[in-house]
């Protein structure tokens, strides 16, 4: 896997495009000399956790020939605080699907997905977070 990294500014703004091609902007925040025009790379984590997840949670409840009608995520992280680097210490996730789902069978997709397929999930644990989550159905 390969991504390419480009500044676009003289401060923080980045471009950065996968060896597909698609492309993901980042910055920092006004705090410390950026102009936020695109996502913080601590944000980026969070987002990757969701749709690592979600990719898991859609592949499996297909499989069972379950019908979404609309996923939506929510995912709250705490980073820790006053340290150098300041890693996620704390995420809470809620997955909401509608649609023609067995609720057991969607808190089934959203187990196996976390505890066993998503990547990112198994990442940001080793790396100390501690990841909870909940799960709705219509």
């Amino acid at each position: 896997m390969r991504i390419e990294l480009k500044q676009l500014d003289d401060a923080f703004h980045f471009e950065a495009i996968s060896e597909t091609g698609n492309i993901a902007l980042m910055d920092a925040g006004e705090n410390i000399g950026g102009s936020n025009k695109g996502v913080r790379p601590m944000q980026m984590l969070l987002m990757g956790l969701g749709g690592c997840s979600a990719i898991d949670i859609v592949m499996i409840l297909k499989k069972q020939r379950q019908v979404i009608s609309d996923f939506q995520i929510t995912i709250d992280g705490e980073r820790e605080a006053d340290k150098e680097p300041s890693l996620w210490k704390t995420i809470q996730i809620h997955f909401k699907l509608k649609g023609e789902i067995d609720k057991e069978k969607a808190e089934r997709a959203v187990q196996l997905s976390m505890d066993k397929y998503c990547s990112v999930s198994k990442t940001l644990e080793i790396a100390g977070a501690t990841i909870t989550y909940k799960v709705t159905v219509n």
